[in-house]
C-alpha cells in the first residue's frame, strides 16, 4: 500500500491541510453464489440510512475475550536471528528473535482461487494446532494502490469474487480475524492523484464507475466472510491524519467533491461487518487513532439513526459512546511505538513521512486487552521489517536521502530497518 495525499483528518466540514498515509504489502472454478447473508441486524438492513438499531451483535467474535493470536513458524525476523547469531551479532539476533515470537498478520496478496483456497487453509490449520487465532489479510482488490508501489490486485471485479469465495472457503468454520483491503476505502480511484487508470484522476464518468465497483468489491468481501460463523471481519478507514470524518472539498484538483471516511465504510458495508481497521503500514499515536476511532463511530451511529448526510462537532459530543450501540474498530500498533515521523522543515521536496521514516519503534503488543471497550484489539497487521516501497523524498532518486542508499521494494525485508524498530519499541521489546 503506497501513502497518498489526504486532508487533514481532524477537519469536519473544512479542510486545511493535506497529510501522508500508510504503505503496505507483506508478503477451480467459483462456486455457485449463495444468496447474500440475512443483515444482522436493523443497521446492516439501512445502510446509512434513517432508523438503523445499533451495531450488529458479534456473535461468534472471536475477539471477544482473551486471545491468543497466531504465529508463524518460519519468519523473516527468526531467519535474520538465525544469520546474525553465525555473524556474532548476538545482540541483534536476539531482538530479531524476540520479534519473530510476536503475532503478525498473515497475508494473501496473489494467486488462483485454488492457490489461495489452499494457503488459508494451511494457515489455518497450523493456527488450530497452536489453538490460536490467525489474522489474515486479504489485499488483492482490483486497482489496488491506485497503481502506486503496491501495485496489482485482480484482473477484474469477477476475479475478484472468485478469489474472495476461495478466501472464505479457506476459512471455513475455523476462528480468524480477516482485515478487508488495507487502503480499500481510504484510497479511492477519485482521488484527484490516483493513477489507476494510468494517467490520474480526471473526474469523468469512468472514475466515478470505478468507486462503485470498488464498493461493490468490498461489500462482496464483508458478505463473504460473514457468513463465516466464527471470523470477525473489519473493514479500511485509513487513519487519523487522512480522510476527514465528513464529505469535503478536495480543493487541490478534480474532482474536487470527495467522500469522508464515514460515507465510504457506510457504502463500504461496515453496518454488516464487525467493524473497521485504523493505521495498518502508519504510524499515528493510539490515543489520537483511539479518539478519531471513536468520533467515526459516533458519527456512523448519528447517520445511521437520523438519516443525516454529515455530522457537526456538536452531533458527535452528543452521541453517546456506548459500546453496545458503536461500530468497534482495532488498531494496528505495529510500528507506531514512536509515532509518526515529521521531517525537518525544507529538507526534502516532498519527505514521504509516511515512507520507511527513521527512528520508529514497535507499538503495543497484539492483544483483545486494549482498556477501551470499542477497541476490540490492538493488532501487528503490517509486518515490521517490510519495506513501505522505495522512498526518494521526492528527489530524483532511487537513492533515499534519509539512508544513502535505495530502500527495498514495498513488501520486501529490511533487516536493519526491522532492528531500528526493535531498538526503539515503545514499550522495550526485551
Amino acid at each position: 500500500m503506497t501513502p497518498r495525499i489526504g486532508p487533514f483528518a481532524g477537519a469536519l466540514t473544512t479542510i486545511t491541510g493535506a497529510l501522508v498515509a500508510g504503505a503496505l504489502v507483506a508478503g477451480a472454478a467459483a462456486p455457485a453464489q449463495a444468496a447474500a447473508p440475512p443483515a444482522r441486524d436493523a443497521a446492516a438492513a439501512a445502510p446509512g440510512g434513517a432508523g438503523a438499531a445499533a451495531h450488529p451483535a458479534r456473535k461468534g467474535n472471536p475477539l471477544d475475550g482473551p486471545v491468543r493470536f497466531y504465529v508463524e513458524r518460519d519468519t523473516n525476523a527468526g531467519r535474520q536471528a538465525k544469520i546474525w547469531e553465525r555473524e556474532g551479532r548476538t545482540e541483534d539476533a536476539a531482538y530479531m528473535r524476540a520479534l519473530s515470537r510476536i503475532p503478525q498478520a498473515v497475508w494473501f496478496t496473489e494467486g488462483t482461487p485454488d492457490e489461495v483456497r489452499e494457503k488459508v487453509r494451511a494457515t489455518m490449520r497450523d493456527a488450530a494446532r497452536q489453538r490460536a487465532v490467525p489474522v489474515l489479510v486479504a489485499y488483492y482488490v482490483p486497482g489496488r494502490d491506485c497503481s502506486q508501489y503496491s501495485a496489482g490486485g485482480a484482473p477484474s471485479e469477477q476475479a475478484y469474487r472468485e478469489w474472495i469465495d476461495a478466501f472464505a472457503q479457506g476459512v471455513g468454520h475455523g476462528k480468524a480475524v480477516v482485515i478487508v483491503e488495507p487502503d480499500g476505502l481510504a484510497l479511492l480511484s477519485s482521488e484527484p492523484w490516483c493513477n489507476e487508470g494510468g494517467g490520474g484522476s480526471t473526474g469523468e464518468p469512468e472514475d466515478m464507475a470505478l468507486v462503485e465497483q470498488r464498493f461493490r468489491e468490498i461489500n462482496y468481501a464483508v458478505d463473504a466472510f460473514a457468513r463465516l460463523p466464527r471470523t470477525a471481519v473489519y473493514i479500511d478507514a485509513g487513519h487519523s491524519a487522512w480522510q476527514p470524518i465528513n464529505d469535503y472539498d478536495a480543493g487541490y484538483g478534480e474532482p474536487r467533491d470527495q467522500l469522508g471516511i464515514v460515507s465510504r465504510l457506510l457504502k463500504g458495508g461496515v453496518a454488516k461487518a464487525d467493524g473497521f481497521f485504523l493505521n495498518v503500514s502508519n504510524f499515528r499515536t493510539d490515543d489520537e487513532l483511539v479518539s478519531y476511532g471513536t468520533d467515526v463511530a459516533k458519527c456512523i451511529r448519528f447517520r445511521q439513526r437520523t438519516g443525516a448526510a454529515s455530522c457537526s462537532s456538536d452531533d458527535l459530543a452528543a452521541e453517546p459512546a456506548d459500546p453496545r450501540a458503536l461500530t468497534h474498530f482495532v488498531l494496528d500498533t505495529s510500528r507506531n511505538g514512536r509515532g509518526p515521523w515529521t521531517a525537518p522543515p525544507g529538507k526534502y521536496p516532498d519527505p514521504e513521512e509516511w515512507c520507511n521514516p527513521p527512528g520508529r519503534g514497535l507499538g503495543e503488543r497484539p492483544t483483545t486487552r486494549t482498556g477501551n471497550e470499542l477497541v476490540d484489539a490492538f493488532l501487528w497487521v503490517k509486518r515490521p521489517g517490510e519495506s513501505d516501497g522505495q522512498c526518494t523524498r521526492g528527489t530524483g532518486g532511487p537513492v533515499d536521502p534519509e539512508y544513502g542508499a535505495v530502500d527495498p521494494p514495498a513488501g520486501q525485508w529490511w533487516p536493519e530497518y526491522a532492528l531500528g524498530l526493535a531498538r526503539e519499541a515503545s514499550p522495550p521489546l526485551r
